[in-house]
């Protein structure tokens, strides 16, 4: 009888399978097929969308707003002016070297004249623009003589000399002459009104009649 149970455990062990090894083996199946199917929601944890990061590219760009329109801002280039255009804005000094800026006077009508010293058609043309001035005063008129690329010295007593009491500006380094499409073609005007747009353009010495000509178009108040 001992013999006969040895052989039968001997070949239990070789042929057959423990039925404890067998359900232990599922079980530990089970768990891994639960824990791949299901995650960490098994322990209470949730799939959360990851946070936005701080300072997102939605929060830096600003909403749009529509530029307002102020004709206090002059263009300052881009392109040969032509009537009805708005004129370019500059800024120099006087012969007293105070600043002087073409946009401080918008909301009166402006004469820009370029010009020179040595410009014999300029001296002819200076008592006009003068005569006009003094007409045209009362009604905001301003005149911009716009020298070109002489001293401040030579400017003043060319002034003093013909008695003219508007306003001579200094154009030293001729940017603005250039800016404006002047070159070497002195005199030459542009008449700008109350709105900073340019009525007339006019190359060579004026006549009274003609400046008060091309100021009945410019000196009409704002709609």
């Amino acid at each position: 009888m001992r013999g006969f149970f040895m052989s039968n455990n001997s070949n239990g062990e070789r042929y057959g399978r423990n039925p404890l090894l067998v359900l232990a083996g599922f079980v530990v199946l089970g768990l891994a097929l639960t824990l791949v199917i299901f995650g960490g929601n098994l322990f209470g944890g949730q799939n959360e969308p990851a946070a936005e990061p701080e300072g997102s590219i939605l929060q830096q760009v600003p909403a749009f707003e529509p530029a307002e329109v102020n004709i206090n801002a002059l263009p300052t280039g881009g392109g040969p002016l032509e009537i009805g255009s708005l004129a370019y804005d500059f800024a120099l000094n006087d012969v007293a070297g105070n600043p002087v800026q073409l946009s401080d006077f918008t909301g009166q009508p402006v004469i820009i004249n370029f010009w020179a010293t040595w410009c014999g058609p300029c001296r002819v043309e200076m008592p006009e623009l003068e005569a006009a001035y003094q007409k045209y005063q009362a009604d905001g008129l301003v005149i911009l003589a716009l020298d070109q690329q002489e001293p401040a010295e030579d400017v003043a007593l060319f002034f003093d000399e013909l008695g003219l009491s508007f306003t001579a500006v200094l154009d030293n380094e001729g940017t603005i002459s250039e800016l404006y499409g002047v070159a070497n073609v002195l005199p030459t005007t542009f008449f700008i009104n109350r709105a900073g747009e340019v009525t007339a353009i006019h190359r060579g010495p004026m006549t009274e009649s003609q400046i008060d000509g091309y100021l009945a178009e410019t000196l009409p108040a704002l709609n």
